[in-house]
């Protein structure tokens, strides 16, 4: 066999080998591209806002007490609040566990306080749950703050005020004794009702 002969079939050989990696390259192209082409578009999300940590009852929300959480759409809950600013400084009406979205069924009504205009929405932690399990929204009260070690006499710091929410009953907690009711009142009354509650007991009287 001369020389001529076996450099053709070098080339040969040499050409065919180029064709198939060429074939196998091209089929490896086509496959992604058909895989590419029928793959699903990424899901579709809404963001919600959820509550990033336990909150209990009377809470006023903070920026740090929310939480952007992507939501398939399916699942959003009605009335839920919409941006930040809308939900800052509004305060819960029952306990938020941490990732439950904000609502505003979760929120104090600003509607809540229309019949007392100049009024704010204020809770209170009242020491005896059943004193509170006796009240009804629309009732009359007295919030009386008395010394837990009964070296003083209880003091009237809220004069028949509103009930206009009773939160749902928590469970019991040893961080968060008592039950929640919330009150309309004015500004001074509020700070007076938070002031006493930071070292005494508060209690309520009901106003026929």
């Amino acid at each position: 066999m001369n020389r001529l002969t076996l450099l053709h079939r070098r080339v040969r050989r040499s050409v065919l080998a180029r064709r198939r990696l060429l074939a196998a390259v091209a089929a490896a192209a086509a496959v992604a591209a058909g895989l590419q082409a029928t793959a699903a578009p990424p899901a579709e999300t809404t963001l919600v806002l959820t509550a990033s940590r336990d909150l209990p009852s009377g809470t006023v929300l903070a920026p740090g007490d929310l939480e952007a959480v992507p939501f398939d759409p399916d699942t959003v809950p009605s009335g839920v609040i919409a941006s930040r600013s809308a939900a800052v400084g509004r305060t819960t009406a029952g306990p938020v566990r941490a990732g439950e979205p904000v609502t505003d069924v979760r929120m104090v009504s600003g509607s809540l306080l229309a019949a007392f205009p100049g009024h704010v929405a204020t809770p209170v932690r009242i020491g005896d749950p059943a004193a509170v399990a006796l009240l009804e929204v629309g009732d009359r009260v007295d919030v009386l703050a008395a010394d837990p070690q009964g070296r003083s006499e209880a003091v009237v710091v809220a004069e028949d005020a509103p009930v206009i929410a009773i939160p749902r009953a928590e469970s019991p907690s040893v961080a968060t004794p008592g039950a929640l009711v919330v009150l309309a009142t004015s500004d001074e009354t509020a700070r007076e009702i938070a002031t006493a509650a930071v070292a005494r007991y508060l209690s309520v009287v009901l106003n026929h």
